[in-house]
């Protein structure tokens, strides 16, 4: 039975109230508090945008909670997350919004045409709650590239986190599934980039050639007979910059037809934006926001 100290009931609300006592992720917190919920039921709960962390729904399974935080869990409501399938919510606060994106859905709108993209799907989700609200975007994923997407909800954080991007992202993890069997077991590609203004491809060369420099570290995650899984660290974040470097080393990205793939096994590009881990722009404190392995590529690489 959970200690009156620990939790409480707001009259007759549904919701109930818990403080921290010492760090835990947010998924384990929640699962050890509510003893009767299943796992299935508490990664619901999260999904729907029914837990608050310090009053701000927070969807993140591994949000590491520090001592005296507060966490709401309420009941009595179908949820403030964002309803999408192709969209889904991170973790949100009074100042920035992280998603994850799915493969296929553009990022923003291009020149030529608006249609179905992260930003406007976000957009409508934030004037939902009110109307004066807006989105701003703070970076971008290739419209073939699923996963962690971050969106600033006024002008001053964003500008903020574009002028300190470099300085205050730690870390950009993303995993690809290559065609072959990559030999090395981690190794670091160092090239510049061009893109061709016509065709809009990127093309890599091994030479300061007055392109942008471009570093991507690689690690190998597991061999498969005919694949491998990698773990892909930016250095530098540059259009296509993965996709271009796996092709430079003569293991294209799976359904990457653009750079070199020759096979579809997945009926996408097997490639998916998993964490980044930065520095708050208001707060300062370090976060990491996690999007799990797409159920496609999970699939292929467990099969």
């Amino acid at each position: 039975m959970l200690s009156k100290e620990s939790s409480y009931r707001q009259g007759n609300s549904k919701a109930v109230n818990f403080y921290v006592k010492e760090p835990a992720k947010l998924f384990d917190f929640v699962m050890a508090k509510i003893g009767s919920m299943s796992k299935t039921a508490v990664k619901g709960v999260l999904a729907r945008g029914q837990v608050f962390v310090n009053d701000q729904v927070n969807t993140q399974f591994d949000y590491l909670l520090q001592v005296g935080d507060s966490v709401k869990v309420d009941f009595s409501k179908s949820g403030t997350g964002l309803k999408s399938s192709k969209v889904s919510v991170l973790y949100e606060d009074e100042h920035i919004i992280v998603v994850n994106k799915a493969a296929g859905v553009l990022s923003v709108a291009t020149d030529k045409q608006e249609e179905y993209t992260a930003f406007r799907v976000v957009m409508n989700h934030l004037k939902k709650q009110k109307k004066s609200n807006r989105v701003y975007v703070v970076h971008r994923l290739d419209r073939e590239t699923s996963g962690v997407l971050i969106f600033a909800k006024n002008k001053d954080v964003q500008f903020l986190m574009q002028r300190n991007w470099q300085r205050d992202v730690h870390s950009k993890i993303y995993y690809a599934i290559v065609e072959g069997v990559v030999e090395k077991d981690r190794d670091e590609i160092h090239t510049w980039l061009n893109e061709d203004p016509k065709s809009k491809k990127v093309y890599s060369a091994d030479f300061d050639n007055g392109g942008q420099e471009a570093i991507t570290r690689y690690e190998v995650e597991k061999r498969m007979k005919e694949h491998t899984l990698l773990k892909v660290s930016l250095v530098t974040g540059r259009k296509n910059q993965i996709r271009v470097h796996m092709q430079s080393i003569g293991h294209p990205i799976i359904g990457d037809k653009k750079y070199g793939g020759s096979t579809s096994p997945i009926g996408r590009i097997g490639l998916h934006a998993e964490s980044i881990t930065l520095r708050h722009p208001m707060t300062t404190k370090v976060m990491t926001f996690t999007a799990e392995l797409p159920e496609k590529m999970s699939r292929f690489v467990n099969k």
